[in-house]
């Protein structure tokens, strides 16, 4: 584990950082970052989150989920590919909050958390390649690969993915959904906290829940639910095709228990 004061890695061309650099703090007004006590309250309950353990935050942006739960007196170490988030995220941490700028498809943490977290896309789910076929190992399945390597025997791990059933039946003009590899190509308006706009590409993995649970078993986690979620709505409410998002809840699957 590199320390998060240390020499660090940019990340490695992901079209997301210019996203990212070009919405700076402006990324915090978007609707869909405002639920976010009540997905950590639903997320602590979840895990079982306790003061004192260690949370990897994976795809943390500028470090609300990470900043919350440090609150609730969990520590937690947040890795996003955009220096800029991370920027943003070491500016006002409270403390037991750090963050590092890591690409999560070569992170190396081994058995060190108690929980790993990806939510909202900020990792899992923004790792397929556009414009070319998905490999045989497939680089949204690696980042919950490594993500399971994380956490203890035991751990717990928790992804947010978008529903392939929404995207499908909800597909907005402007976007352009790939039905063999199950990306989503969307040309969106990105803003800066200027106001000023630029049309950005952007690519994201969808799931069913049955490819989330074949994912999380390759990656050696035992699921305990997936559930149906809304940004500001997670609950315990059964996969269907009218929740824009699935929440895989799983465990790395310990030997002593077999």
């Amino acid at each position: 584990m590199v320390d998060s004061a240390g020499p660090e890695q940019p990340g490695a061309g992901h079209w997301f950082e210019a996203l990212a650099d070009h919405m700076g703090p402006a990324y915090l007004r978007y609707s869909f970052t405002k639920g976010t006590e009540q997905e950590v309250g639903f997320l602590v309950d979840e895990l079982g989150l306790e003061p004192g353990m260690r949370v990897l935050d994976v795809g943390c942006g500028p470090g609300r989920h990470a900043h919350a739960l440090a609150r609730r007196g969990v520590e937690v170490h947040g890795i996003d590919i955009s220096r800029r988030f991370v920027d943003l995220a070491r500016a006002d941490a409270p403390p037991g909050a750090t963050f590092e700028v890591v690409d999560a498809r070569s992170m190396d943490f081994d058995s060190e958390f108690d929980a790993a977290i990806s939510l909202c896309q900020g990792a899992f789910g923004l790792a397929a390649l556009p414009g070319r076929p998905v490999p045989v190992d497939d680089p949204d399945g690696k980042v919950l690969d490594r993500m399971a390597r994380a956490v203890r025997p035991g751990g717990a791990v928790a992804v947010s993915a978008f529903s392939s059933y929404f995207q499908v039946r909800y597909l907005e003009e402007h976007d352009d959904f790939d039905a063999d590899h199950g990306v989503n190509h969307e040309l969106a308006e990105v803003r800066d906290e200027a106001g000023n706009v630029v049309m950005a590409d952007a690519w994201t993995s969808c799931f069913t829940p049955r490819e989330l649970r074949l994912l999380a078993a390759r990656a050696g986690l035992d699921v305990g639910a997936v559930w149906s979620v809304t940004p500001g709505a997670y609950g315990r409410r059964p996969p269907t095709t009218e929740s824009p998002e699935f929440l895989l809840v799983a465990n790395r699957h310990d030997p002593g228990d077999a």
